[in-house]
This record gives structure tokens, C-alpha cells and sequence, in this order.
């Protein structure tokens, strides 16, 4: 086990809230950048943050109130842009932490947004899609002032979907107006965009790729274990499958599947589709979301929930890589064992913003109303993913930086930018 000064570090950044630890991240960062006390101080703290009660009639006839959030973390650089999340641990800290990491997200991709988030503290899984609809509503009424096709466009995120965004914004446009523009990750029939489903997914496999060809190895040779078979997981399996990587190991929540020859994707999905988990389909050896993460392998996915490698596991990973598909899969201290082993770890902040880029595209299709083909989204997001993908790496070397920080010196200098630029400070 690692015992050096920057584990320990990182040991003691654990123990800190979600906020705090991307706090502690950005003043790291504008140290290296030379940044001013005065921009430190602005992105320490939200623009705003709403909390709201939302009262919903149950099924049962009773009463309940849920607690709901929307944190507008920094505008410097366009409308709010962020996921809304149903969960049961979304609370304010969670949701302030996750609209401050969509200030830099949107940054590093160039996009022409500010960071946000909502939160709704529930259980998805237990509530009727009656409920779900009622608490939708109930949601957007309690924030629709502060939103906007020029102000703050939702998404979807954990435990929400393009149904949810269909909701609000028909909740939205009760009060204010036909808008389709005011979320984006809506049904297609509803003004979605092609691809939006897959882009998070195809974004990973497109970096996964890209990170192959620095190193000069051949996809087919590539070795990739995925922890999620969600729909982040599973469309990084079809898109890393059709790129010729043999995906190996695949799992989800009720289990696992190993094959070291490679796993026939399309049978998989077949399968999954009658069976709903990857647990059981032949000619795989069975194995738990635990031993994945430990598995002989060459590219590692965490693609599941946060804080699965850590400290207690960073060591018994044998991954040559691992990409971060979920949000913030590797804890500080998993980060710094991983890196003291000279494991790189492909920053979530990079390799799973297709989503957001392709929710621009889906806001900029809504504005122009006119809809793009599923092959344009698609070369689009391959262009900007490359790109960004390529100048971080790029950064990462010159400056000597993990990628992981270099991808926060890349978003923090534009937000920086925008703010002296428009006079913030």
C-alpha cells in the first residue's frame, strides 16, 4: 500500500464534502494557473442556490414533501447548463459539487455554457411513474422563474430520463410558453436531438480509442472491462465493439461476466433485453462488480456509481489505464495510489461529456428549428471529442500534470477568462 506525502493528502481530502474536495481542486489549480485571489473567491461559492419543499399527493392519497434543489455555480460563460437528479443522496452539497464540476465540464468542452445543477432528494425506483410525474411538476413550478432557453436548460441525470424532461417541459410551458428549447435529453418526438441516448457512451469509446492510438496499440489487441451496463455502460460496450476493442468483462448491478477471448456484444444485448441484467448469459464466466474492478485487463471502465476504487482497492487494480465513464468513480486517494503504480486515469470531466455535447447540439437544433441528422450528430461529436480529448492529453504532457489536472487548468483558464473579460472581478 502507498504511503506517500500526496496519498495522505488525498486521504485527508476524502474526508472533506463533494464540494469542498472540487473547492480544494479549482484553488490547486489557479495556483498552478497564477490566478487571483479575487477569481479564486468568486468560484468558491454558487451565483445562486435555490431550495425548494415540493409537496406530492401519493398514490395512497397521503401527502409527502420532498426536498429539492437548483444551484447555478458560475454564468461567466453562457446560459446554466446541467443534469437534474433524482436520488436519494442528492443534497445540496451533492448538487452545489456537481454544478461547480459542470462550470469546468462545459469549459473544457468549449461550449458555450455556464455550470448547474438540480437535485431531488427521492427514490425513483419506488415511486409509481404517476408520482414521478406529479414531483416533476411539482419541481419545475417551484424553479421555472430562474430558468430559461437563455437562462438555465436541464438535462437529464441519475434517475431522471428523456420522459422526466418531457414533463418539465411541458410543465414549464403551461406557465410560460411553448418552449422546447428549456431542456434538452427530450424525447425526439418532442423536439430531442438524434443520439442523444448514446452520446455519453459513444464519447467514452471515441477517447477510448483516441487514447489507444497515442499509445500506439491496436483496438483489437485492447483488452476492456466495463462496471455498468446502464446506458453510459452499455453504449460504450456497442461503440467500443463496432471500434474493434475486445470488451472482455461487462457487469451490472445484480452481477457480472467474464470472457478473456472477448464477449459477443450484439448476443448480450439480446440477451439483456429478455433477461434485464447481463448476469447468466453463456459462455462468460460469472464474477461480482468487485472482482471486475480487479481483473487482468488493459482499460478498465468504471462506468457504474461514484467511489468504487479507493484506497482499500486502488492497489489491486490491474488495469494499463482506467477511464472514467461515471462521475467521480476514483476517490482522491484511489487517484493517488493509481498514480504512484503510473496507472493513468482518464478524467471524467473529458471522457464522459459527450451527453452535454450533444445537449448543446440538441439546444442549438431547438433555437435554429432545425433538426439535424443522426449522422451529423454524430461526426460532430466526434470532432469536438477528439479534439478536446487531444489537447488535454497534449497539456497533460507539457505541463508535466496528471490529466486530471490538466483538464481543470484547461476549463479553470476559460472561466477565468470570461470573467475578467465581462468584468465579474
Amino acid at each position: 500500500m502507498a504511503t506517500s506525502t500526496a496519498l495522505a493528502k488525498a486521504l485527508t481530502e476524502e474526508k472533506r464534502s463533494p464540494s469542498q474536495a472540487v473547492v480544494a481542486s479549482m484553488i490547486e489549480s489557479a495556483g498552478r494557473l497564477k490566478l487571483s485571489a479575487e477569481v479564486v473567491e468568486l468560484l468558491r461559492t454558487s451565483w445562486r442556490e435555490i431550495h425548494t419543499q415540493l409537496p406530492v399527493r401519493m398514490d395512497n392519497k397521503k401527502l409527502r414533501i420532498f426536498e429539492g434543489y437548483r444551484v447555478q455555480h458560475n454564468g461567466a460563460r453562457g446560459p446554466y447548463k446541467g443534469g437534474v437528479r433524482f436520488h436519494p443522496r442528492a443534497d445540496l452539497d451533492e448538487v452545489r459539487a456537481l454544478a461547480m464540476l459542470m462550470t469546468y465540464k462545459c469549459a473544457l468542452m468549449d461550449l458555450p455554457f455556464g455550470g448547474a445543477k438540480g437535485g431531488v432528494m427521492c427514490d425513483p425506483v419506488r415511486m409509481s411513474e404517476t408520482e414521478l410525474n406529479r414531483l416533476t411538476r411539482a419541481y419545475t413550478q417551484h424553479i421555472g422563474m430562474v430558468l430559461g432557453v437563455n437562462r438555465d436548460i436541464p438535462a437529464p441525470d441519475m434517475g431522471t430520463n428523456a420522459q422526466t424532461m418531457a414533463w418539465m417541459m411541458d410543465a414549464y410551458g403551461q406557465r410560460y410558453g411553448y418552449t422546447p428549447g428549456i431542456v434538452t435529453g427530450k424525447p425526439v418526438d418532442l423536439g430531442g436531438s438524434f443520439g442523444r441516448d448514446q452520446a455519453t457512451g459513444r464519447g467514452v469509446a471515441i477517447c477510448m480509442r483516441e487514447y489507444a492510438r497515442l499509445e500506439g496499440s491496436n483496438p483489437a489487441d485492447v483488452r476492456v472491462a466495463i462496471q455498468g451496463y446502464g446506458n453510459v455502460g452499455s453504449w460504450t460496450c456497442r461503440v467500443a465493439s463496432e471500434l474493434g476493442f475486445r470488451v472482455i468483462a461487462v457487469s451490472d448491478i445484480k452481477g457480472g461476466l467474464h470472457n478473456p477471448k472477448g464477449i459477443d456484444i450484439p448476443a448480450l444485448d439480446r440477451w439483456f433485453s429478455v433477461a434485464g441484467s447481463v448476469a447468466g448469459f453463456p459462455d462468460a464466466a460469472p464474477i461480482t462488480n468487485e472482482q471486475i474492478l480487479e481483473l487482468d485487463c488493459d482499460y478498465l471502465v468504471p462506468a457504474a456509481i461514484d467511489a468504487v476504487i479507493t484506497a482499500s482497492n486502488a492497489g489491486d487494480v490491474h488495469a494499463r489505464a482506467v477511464i472514467e465513464a461515471a462521475n467521480h468513480p476514483v476517490t482522491p486517494s484511489g487517484d493517488a495510489i493509481l498514480a504512484e503504480r503510473k496507472i493513468p486515469v482518464l478524467p471524467d470531466v473529458a471522457v464522459n461529456a459527450g451527453g452535454v455535447t450533444v445537449s448543446y447540439f440538441e439546444w442549438t437544433q431547438n433555437i435554429q428549428q432545425f433538426r439535424w441528422s443522426l449522422e451529423r450528430v454524430n461526426q460532430e461529436l466526434e470532432a469536438r471529442m477528439v479534439a478536446v480529448f487531444n489537447n488535454l492529453m497534449s497539456r497533460s504532457a507539457s505541463d508535466g500534470t496528471r490529466p486530471r489536472q490538466a483538464a481543470f487548468d484547461v476549463a479553470l483558464e476559460r472561466v477565468a477568462r470570461a470573467i475578467m473579460l465581462r468584468g465579474f472581478v
